[in-house]
């Protein structure tokens, strides 16, 4: 059996054999309803097109970028490997690089990129205005935040914690606290935001403490400003920072959740790990992957993006409970 061609394909298609190298390498400028017949019979005839022609003929490198921020956070494995599958879907590789909680790096990392990818996924970055020079002229998506100048794809937590802040409130706590996250973060800001608006009117005081930082360390250090607080119930940034209230209200003798509940955001693995389990707001990471990848496609074919945004929703454990 001859091995399949664009000529081949075109034949069977009855279109030009330049139609047929159109819908592989540049297949936004094909009629769709042409691209999936040509894309159909090129799997059914066992064709998979050269890939190095290709990106030589489209000055392409096949590769995207993802640059996070803190590739130690819980948050950021799953919705890497939620990327790298969106991107082979592609035929796109992914090159992570790893900003370790600098803005300056996250700005150096952009710099280097320019010239090695064909576009950039920019995972809860702390930077802005100087990110936003870095990355002038490359095409690129921002996760997680929301950056004049970028389509960004976020998760909406609004709803869920608000709705996370009524369940403490017909648990019967009167005195929560927010335990607030790093102050250059912007999902920080947005969170503490929706906390402080749904406390106003209900019967709960809300007690400020902090800003922490996004780590198990961060977390305990919070625990200990959450035990002199009075609270009983406590809202913290995200996971991550919450084990880390777990373990130093556990130090201190506070049982959780008796003695207080505690709130996270995120649902990382560790929510699930720990004891009690998490009550936490659950960000949909896998779709949050995906319409990353499929913005920056768009991105780099010079189409025009619109943001992303998707709710995140309250997944109910055992630390929340009636104070003791």
């Amino acid at each position: 059996m001859k091995r399949a061609t664009i000529y081949s394909i075109a034949e069977v298609c009855g279109v030009s054999a330049s139609t047929v190298s159109r819908a592989f390498s540049r297949p936004e400028v094909v009629n769709p309803e042409v691209r999936e017949l040509i894309h159909a019979k090129a799997r059914e005839l066992g064709y998979r097109p050269n890939k190095a022609a290709r990106e030589l003929a489209t000055g392409r490198t096949g590769m995207i970028g993802l640059l996070v921020h803190d590739v130690a956070n819980p948050f950021f494995p799953p919705l890497v490997r939620a990327i790298q599958r969106a991107a082979d879907e592609m035929e796109a590789a992914v090159m992570l690089v790893d900003a370790d909680e600098s803005s300056a790096r996250e700005v150096g990392l952009i710099k280097q990129l320019k010239g090695q990818v064909d576009g950039l996924v920019i995972a809860s970055p702390r930077s802005s205005s100087a990110l936003q020079e870095a990355a002038e002229g490359l095409p690129a998506v921002v996760v997680n935040r929301r950056m004049r100048g970028f389509p960004s794809v976020v998760c909406d937590n609004t709803a869920a914690l608000t709705e996370a802040g009524r369940h403490l409130e017909d648990l019967g706590h009167r005195k929560v606290a927010l335990m607030c996250g790093p102050s250059a973060s912007w999902a920080a800001r947005q969170r503490a935001a929706t906390v402080r608006a749904w406390a106003q009117g209900t019967r709960v005081t809300l007690v400020e403490l902090g800003s922490f930082a996004a780590t198990f360390e961060g977390g305990r250090e919070a625990a200990r400003a959450l035990v002199g607080s009075g609270a009983t119930a406590a809202f913290a940034f995200d996971d991550l920072m919450a084990c880390g209230v777990l373990s130093g209200l556990a130090e201190a003798g506070v049982q959780v959740p008796g003695g207080c509940s505690v709130v996270g955001c995120d649902d990382v693995l560790l929510a699930r790990a720990v004891t009690p389990q998490l009550t936490t707001v659950t960000a949909p990471v896998d779709r949050l992957g995906r319409a990353a990848v499929d913005a920056l496609r768009r991105c780099i074919a010079g189409e025009q993006v619109r943001d992303v945004r998707m709710d995140g929703s309250l997944t109910l454990r055992g630390s929340t409970g009636r104070p003791a």
